[in-house]
């Protein structure tokens, strides 16, 4: 009987394993692990990774154009969240307008003579800058940049924070909702601004920002640049606590948690860009350019 050799190796080459038994070549491919594309995260995130907005964190303001729905941050400043609900359900904003508007920059409104009595509110909050903590605060962290030693997202909102992790401050993304001010740190409390177009961030830490809109941009942008004769400019018809109006607007949203894992690979995707089209990945996002799903639900 002829002595049959038989020999075996594998030889990893190009992504292939070529397997050598006697004398025949059998070549398996190793599937590369699937780089999944940023709507492909969403489209496949379980509804756990999801949270529900609180409807009484939430602002509905009617603007000319149509409603804005502004989520507040009530973690980072909760005085200023306290006090402008208080502003909502007392009918403050009834009658208002959005009185400045700055191209690519602001737009900001309330009561431009500032004499309209405040009822139950107060007329100005102690400033909310960032929130002190003695231990280090947990957040899913992006990159440090110009502004701070470290940003990433807080609970739904972009954030940086010291080196130390124990400063968190909301930062100035497009459609952040802040409190403007004189030059009283503390004589803010009646006048909010929505930020428009590329984040002013040399705002952090100089303004109290507690919230960001969720839907409704759009008005914003629309609103009239310059007066008219004769025409109310911007006018704000009503700002409401959306969960007091429940019976007439039944709007829900939903907003991916930041700290769950498809935020996170969510976060890689659009660091690196694996689509067809691009031919540079710069391997680096910003903290103002990394979008949070949301979803209006009703």
């Amino acid at each position: 009987m002829n002595k049959v050799m038989v020999t075996a190796a594998v030889v990893l080459l190009n992504g292939c394993v070529a397997v050598q038994h006697q004398g025949a070549a059998v070549e398996a491919e190793l599937a590369p692990e699937k780089t999944l594309t940023a709507s492909e995260i969403i489209a496949n995130a379980a509804d756990s990774d999801w949270r529900t907005v609180d409807a009484n964190n939430v602002l509905k303001i009617t603007l000319p154009t149509g409603a804005a729905y502004i989520e507040l941050n009530p973690q980072l400043a909760p005085l200023h969240v306290e006090n402008i609900k208080k502003l909502a359900r007392e009918g403050f904003y009834q009658g208002t307008n959005v009185y400045r508007f700055v191209e690519g920059f602001v737009a900001q409104g309330g009561d431009s003579s500032a004499s309209k009595a405040i009822k139950t509110a107060s007329k100005s909050v102690p400033a909310e800058f960032y929130l002190t903590t003695p231990e280090p605060l947990a957040i899913t962290e992006v990159a440090a940049d110009g502004y701070a030693a470290v940003t990433g997202f807080l609970n739904g909102f972009a954030v940086a924070q010291n080196s130390a992790h124990t400063q968190t401050w909301q930062v100035h993304c497009n459609g952040v909702f802040a409190m403007a001010r004189n030059n009283d740190i503390n004589s803010g409390g009646t006048e909010f601004f929505v930020t428009l177009g590329h984040a002013p961030r040399y705002l952090d830490k100089n303004i109290s920002v507690f919230g960001r809109v969720l839907a409704g941009m759009e008005h914003f942008n629309r609103l009239q640049r310059t007066s008219s004769p004769g025409e109310a400019f911007n006018p704000i018809t009503d700002m409401q606590v959306l969960a007091d109006i429940h019976a007439v607007d039944t709007t829900m949203f939903k907003v991916m948690k930041t700290n769950s894992l498809p935020f996170k690979q969510l976060i890689k995707a659009r660091k690196n860009r694996t689509a067809a089209w691009f031919v540079h990945s710069a391997h680096y996002i910003d903290v103002c350019a990394m979008a949070i799903p949301t979803q209006r639900v009703n």
